[in-house]
């Protein structure tokens, strides 16, 4: 194997579109278990078993998108590159970019769990006396709901405090968390040489709201237009939950790209110093 091909099998492409590839599969294997004219007493320990491999295949596969991940940012920061990707790379390995990054993904994560009920706190419910749960205590429970809001992790930490970790919101979490922290990094260094950047960034953020929580959305909305009215949109925007994220998601995607043609010279290269 040449040196150039041994150096392009480590920029990490593979491992994500496998960490990809390997959740929506196990998404679609998973889903034909959640029929529960077919949980039966015996089978109960199987589907057990397989609820607590979904959760380790998946976090591994979580793992390998971010390691590939890191390994395509090293990769298109040392080639030094002038196309987009290479630009959006240098820009946020920068280390004002990478700790402008951590504080939003870890922020932003902590606001989605609260919008979409990974993190609970209900202080009108008792978990021990209302569910005759055990404080501390957790569980994987296996069956039966719709693809991708099955396996659920249910933890309980305190009478009123608990998690309620869904598949498909911790992929959205995730997901959108990540989006959502390197459009403000991005953001940081394009606002510096354009005060357009500042505003695409804000959509994508915004967008990424809806996707969390759209009932939130319109809580936030009836700040400006009523409470009544508010309310009836939180409704709309919840049975558009899906348009939401098919909408917000390739904004998320393609605002670093908008934002890196502002710091690209004229000769391509980038105009950020990343040390």
């Amino acid at each position: 194997m040449k040196p150039q091909d041994t150096y392009k099998s480590k920029n990490g492409k593979k491992l994500i579109v496998l960490g990809f590839v390997t959740i929506a599969i196990l998404f679609v294997v998973y889903s034909r278990y959640q029929d529960p004219e077919l949980i039966t007493p015996d089978a109960l320990d199987t589907i057990q078993r397989l609820a607590n491999g979904f959760y380790i295949i998946m976090l591994a596969s979580l793992g390998a998108i971010t390691y590939g991940a890191y390994l395509f940012q090293k990769y298109k920061v040392e080639k030094k590159d002038k196309d987009l990707l290479t630009i959006i790379a240098l820009t946020t390995s920068s280390f004002k970019s990478r700790k402008i990054f951590i504080i939003i993904f870890v922020g932003y994560g902590i606001f989605f769990s609260l919008a979409s009920g990974t993190l609970v706190y209900q202080p009108e419910v008792n978990f021990a006396i209302h569910y005759g749960a055990t404080i501390p205590s957790g569980f994987i429970a296996p069956c039966c709901d719709e693809p991708g809001y099955m396996p659920k992790i249910i933890v309980y930490l305190t009478e009123h405090v608990g998690l309620q970790v869904i598949p498909i919101n911790l992929i959205l979490q995730v997901s959108v968390s990540y989006l959502v922290g390197v459009n403000a990094a991005i953001a940081i260094s394009a606002y510096t040489i354009s005060k357009k950047g500042r505003g695409v960034s804000t959509i994508g953020a915004a967008a990424g709201l809806f996707v969390a929580c759209p009932t939130c959305a319109g809580t936030f909305l009836s700040i400006f237009i009523g409470t009544a009215s508010g309310i009836a949109l939180s409704i709309a925007l919840a049975q558009l939950q899906t348009l939401f994220i098919a909408i917000s998601i390739p904004i998320l995607i393609t605002t670093p790209f908008i934002m890196a043609k502002k710091l690209r010279n004229s000769d391509g290269s980038c105009k950020i110093n990343p040390r």
